[in-house]
């Protein structure tokens, strides 16, 4: 990233490697050994790649899944053992809150109060506010591959799982609706992450190619259409829809679930999808702090 302050965070290289660490805890709720091995190979690439183009610091950070695995030291001593670089892992009401940073950065203060959801691997924010800091954040453990993993034996699902896990995040999202809303209505209500990308565009909203600020919107009406017809498929079947990845084609049901339900129990007609995420917050919150 070539970033200075009153900058856009737009990359300047990407390496991605998709690791889903969520689907990789035993029974026990540590990382197992092929994931941590994954990871750290990543980590070291990630390093080269740093090097080679010039940067002169390195962030790191870590969600959920480390945060929550029994074993998230033992795979942190052993990055640090190995690369010699230190990981922050961020709190969930973290994650919500550089999350929102980015949101609100995107669509500015005229926008008045923002909602925004993401669902990541281990779990779903929401934040809401009316300034760069929300007045709530919250997390909850509801990411896609993590209920994935825990719910889903089939492939496609039967339906008494899809139907034990509507049930169950309908529950836990209701846990947290009253205080979400507690403190206003919004004036926009936006999504963030490759969940909610991925199921807009299978709702009609426009490709990645045509660009970043193109207007993308998921309605809670698509989605009611979208989830059932999405659980019925395979993985592989699901892959082959226009904008859906192989690699997220196998949790978009758990996915699709923890979209509709969030919406409909915070009683949101619609969400327009925003580029940015945790990741340009971090970013932006990082460049905040530094010296002009």
């Amino acid at each position: 990233m070539d970033a200075h302050y009153g900058a856009a965070p737009v990359p300047a290289s990407k390496l991605k490697m998709p690791l889903r660490l969520s689907e990789h805890l035993s029974s026990d709720g540590s990382v197992d050994t092929a994931a941590i091995d994954q990871l750290v190979d990543f980590v070291s690439r990630g390093q080269r790649l740093a090097e080679d183009k010039g940067a002169t610091a390195i962030m790191a950070f870590a969600t959920s899944a480390i945060r929550e695995a029994t074993n998230g030291e033992e795979v942190l001593s052993r990055v640090r053992a190995e690369t010699g670089l230190e990981i922050e892992v961020l709190s969930g009401e973290d994650e919500a809150r550089m999350t929102f940073l980015a949101v609100r950065r995107w669509f500015g203060w005229s926008s008045g109060r923002i909602l925004g959801l993401d669902i990541g691997g281990g779990s779903l924010e929401i934040a809401s506010g009316t300034d760069e800091e929300p007045d709530v954040a919250v997390s909850v453990p509801l990411g896609a591959g993590r209920l994935t993993r825990d719910f889903f034996a089939g492939d496609p699902p039967d339906a008494d799982s899809v139907r034990h896990l509507r049930r169950h995040v309908r529950a836990s999202i209701a846990e947290v609706v009253a205080r979400v809303r507690r403190v206003g209505e919004p004036r926009i209500a936006v999504a963030t992450s490759k969940t909610f990308r991925q199921l807009a565009r299978i709702a009609g909203a426009a490709p990645s190619s045509e660009g970043s600020h193109v207007r993308r919107v998921l309605r809670v009406e698509d989605l009611r259409e979208i989830a059932p017809r999405l659980a019925g498929m395979t993985a592989a079947e699901r892959s082959r829809i226009p904008g859906v990845s192989e690699g997220r084609s196998e949790q978009l049901v758990a996915g699709a679930i923890v979209a509709e339900a969030a919406m409909d129990l915070l009683e949101l007609e619609e969400l327009v999808v925003c580029p940015w995420a945790l990741r340009e917050g971090i970013i932006l919150h990082r460049m905040d702090g530094l010296p002009r």
